[in-house]
């Protein structure tokens, strides 16, 4: 069996003396593991990068064998992932979000959403809003997406200010307030036809809301963490946009019932 197809790159570990097994995100075929050979050497290593944007043929002789990729490079971008510490960690973050999906499982629009995150990840506060989008849409694809288009007490769309923890619908301010502290709140930028970028309180608070409901939903049933690259992302992406000490803990997330 033979394909090709388009990839980004995620990351890769050592395969006897020289090769690589490479795990990559592909257009129309989802995140796919296969064998480099010769991964290890001084050609291939600029190319084996996370976050490079590669072409992979892919062989095996059956369909559920792990098989090789050969790997040509398309955009070289992971030099500049490595200039910030925003880009860094988000790479890895982004990487771990895909490891929550079955392999082999297409998600074209994750393929390019990523493809999107990753030019701008120099950018922390386009990146934040990015990065948001990126996790509600892994929550959606994973059965747990959430409503943020309609109040789910009154049906309204507009005015909504907050997300129910329970139910992951939206709630309109009036509606809302007498159980304002039992809620989350929904950052402006997310709301329907919101225009205005993200600051840093509402960046921080879609931080808090999508890690809320990867912990309940994902993270917590599997017995997994979100990791140490998510909090590094999110504090990095943070910093450029307020004073590190300013604003609640992101950890405060799971306290919410």
């Amino acid at each position: 069996m033979q394909w090709t197809d388009e990839a980004i790159f995620l990351g890769a570990r050592r395969h006897g003396e020289t090769s690589v097994i490479a795990e990559v995100m592909t257009r129309t075929r989802g995140r796919h593991l296969g064998m480099v050979r010769g991964g290890r050497s001084r050609t291939m290593q600029p190319v084996l990068q996370p976050g490079n944007r590669v072409e992979v043929v892919w062989r095996a002789r059956l369909e559920d064998h792990l098989g090789e990729f050969r790997v040509e490079p398309i955009t070289q971008r992971a030099a500049r992932l490595m200039e910030s510490a925003t880009a860094v960690y988000g790479v890895q973050a982004l990487a771990a979000l895909l490891r929550l999906l079955p392999e082999r499982e297409p998600h074209p629009h994750l393929f390019e959403a990523l493809d999107v995150i990753l030019e701008h990840l120099d950018d922390p506060a386009t990146a934040g809003e990015l990065f948001i989008r990126f996790e509600l849409a892994i929550l959606d694809d994973l059965g747990y997406g959430l409503d943020l288009e309609r109040c789910a007490a009154t049906g309204q769309r507009e005015d909504l200010a907050f997300v129910s923890p329970k139910t992951g619908r939206a709630v309109s301010r009036d509606a809302g307030l007498p159980w304002a502290d039992r809620m989350l709140a929904l950052p402006p930028f997310l709301r329907s036809g919101a225009s205005k970028a993200a600051d840093s309180d509402s960046l921080a608070a879609a931080f808090r809301l999508t890690g809320f409901f990867l912990n309940r939903h994902v993270y917590e049933p599997r017995g997994l963490e979100a990791g140490a690259a998510r909090e590094g992302f999110c504090q990095a992406a943070l910093k450029t946009l307020r004073a590190p000490e300013a604003g609640p803990p992101l950890a405060a997330t799971r306290n919410i019932s």
